[in-house]
């Protein structure tokens, strides 16, 4: 249980940073106590600074708590951005870094990817891709963002959770939003404001193609005449998209015509090396981050480097991120996903690109995947993995079991794409230690910046003779 928390006089020294951007230190050791005392998790601490700290949790083995008091500043510590960033309350949560140098946030995430292949699995790298970083601000083309009137304050609120809270935080800018968006926040107040149905509704999901932003309205109840003519009102004079969605994601639906030529733009994002063009809905999954995904995509075939005679297969292909590029260099490619929707959209993607030909899409339980039912497709050369945060875990272990039986032609390389440390951790101990793969290269992917997410790629091969281009790959 918690004990009485507080401030504590003592100075601890920050020795590093966690993967959810808390600095560590240790408090001195008891009397008679070997090694170092208690760990402390500090928030707004960085490496290197000697720090006072407010507790506000207290076990047996651990404390958590936050700066109070700075003698001796990092080099590495700037002035954030955005005005709603802090430990203060009713500081917004959606960033946990701004206050840490953009480069060494990235060098946080490659330690922790590290730290994870290592004290989870036992694996290290060959060799240690650059890491893949872009803009760090105005890059979040996808968001949640949260709606609460307040009656008593006669206040309306559009924005990210407060840190640690389930209260939605004042915000009236946000510099990590696509800059459209973040521009419109004190507006959508103002509209909402003025709705008949404001208490009915919560959120207001945004989604940016290329050429037009989409805003998802969620609503618990029809709306009237009335706030519909306000949401085409605000459409004309912002140029934006707006979607009502009565239900789950799958009911979201364009608003009917008359908001401005918006409206009739498609939302859609562009792979132009590849010469591929992905449409998407305002509730599909895309990359937040679509400077990072160009060169992730990039990357990724450079690092598997299919050839025209080779089949891939695409795991968790969704909408074809990765498929429809890899038709435009393998002879043929399977993309296999869990949604039999997601598999037409994707088939539909294909066609409008030329690709159909040189692509199948399947719909599988991707978490419950066997040897038996890799068996039943054709063998490919070449695997690119991109899992949500759960990991492919079941596909390691299948690849263990054909490895054991030596009855079928495993992948010669695997480029996995990664969104959570731990689960890739786990994923490269089977394929490693099990199923004869090597993890030729790894790095991170600073898709998300100034959070502790932390997105990575990674290379396992089984044919120690082969020459990867891990060159080339490092170029980009």
């Amino acid at each position: 249980m918690d004990s009485k928390a507080g401030v504590n006089d003592e100075w601890l020294d920050i020795e590093s940073l966690d993967i959810e951007a808390q600095g560590v230190a240790h408090r001195a050791p008891a009397p008679g106590q070997e090694g170092p005392g208690k760990v402390v998790f500090v928030e707004g601490a960085l490496p290197g600074e000697r720090v006072q700290v407010q507790v506000t949790r207290r076990k047996n083995n651990w404390e958590q708590g936050s700066v109070t008091a700075v003698a001796r500043e990092s080099a590495q510590r700037v002035r954030p951005l955005c005005p709603h960033f802090g430990l203060h309350a009713g500081a917004c949560g959606g960033c946990k870094m701004q206050h840490l140098h953009a480069a060494a946030q990235v060098a946080v995430k490659q330690r922790a990817l590290e730290d994870n292949l290592w004290h989870l699995a036992k694996v290290r790298a060959a060799l240690v891709l650059p890491p893949i970083h872009g803009p760090a601000w105005g890059y979040r083309h996808r968001a949640r963002l949260s709606v609460r009137h307040v009656a008593k304050k006669g206040v309306v609120l559009v924005g990210f959770h407060e840190r640690k809270s389930r209260y939605v935080a004042d915000m009236t800018v946000c510099p990590v939003l696509h800059p459209l968006a973040g521009a419109l926040l004190p507006a959508l107040r103002e509209l909402i404001a003025a709705m008949r149905a404001r208490d009915r509704l919560p959120q207001i999901e945004l989604a940016a193609g290329d050429d037009v932003l989409a805003l998802v309205l969620r609503h618990l109840e029809p709306l009237d005449a009335h706030d519909r003519q306000r949401l085409r009102e605000f459409g004309q004079r912002h140029g934006v998209q707006w979607w009502l969605q009565p239900g789950g994601p799958d009911s979201a639906a364009l608003l009917e015509e008359g908001t401005g030529p918006a409206q009739a733009r498609a939302l859609a994002y562009r792979l132009p090396e590849f010469g591929v063009t992905i449409p998407f809905k305002p509730t599909d999954f895309t990359q937040v981050n679509p400077h990072i995904n160009r060169v992730l995509v990039e990357r990724a075939l450079r690092l598997l480097d299919p050839q025209p005679h080779e089949r891939v297969i695409d795991w968790f292909c969704g909408l074809g991120n990765f498929s429809l590029p890899l038709a435009t260099r393998a002879r043929s490619v399977l993309g296999l996903e869990g949604s039999q929707a997601l598999v037409r959209r994707a088939e539909e993607n294909a066609r409008a690109n030329g690709l159909a030909e040189r692509t199948r899409f399947e719909a599988c339980n991707l978490f419950e995947i066997g040897p038996a039912q890799l068996r039943a497709w054709p063998a490919a050369e070449r695997w690119l993995v991109d899992p949500p945060r759960e990991g492919a875990f079941a596909l390691a272990q299948a690849l263990v079991q054909l490895h054991e039986a030596g009855d079928w032609p495993l992948p010669r390389r695997i480029v996995y794409v990664s969104c959570n440390p731990a689960t890739l951790a786990r994923d490269a101990g089977l394929l490693v230690h099990r199923a004869g793969y090597r993890c030729s290269a790894a790095g991170v992917v600073n898709m998300f910046p100034h959070t502790a997410h932390v997105e990575s790629i990674a290379v396992f091969e089984r044919d120690a003779c082969a020459k990867p281009p891990i060159a080339a790959a490092t170029g980009v």
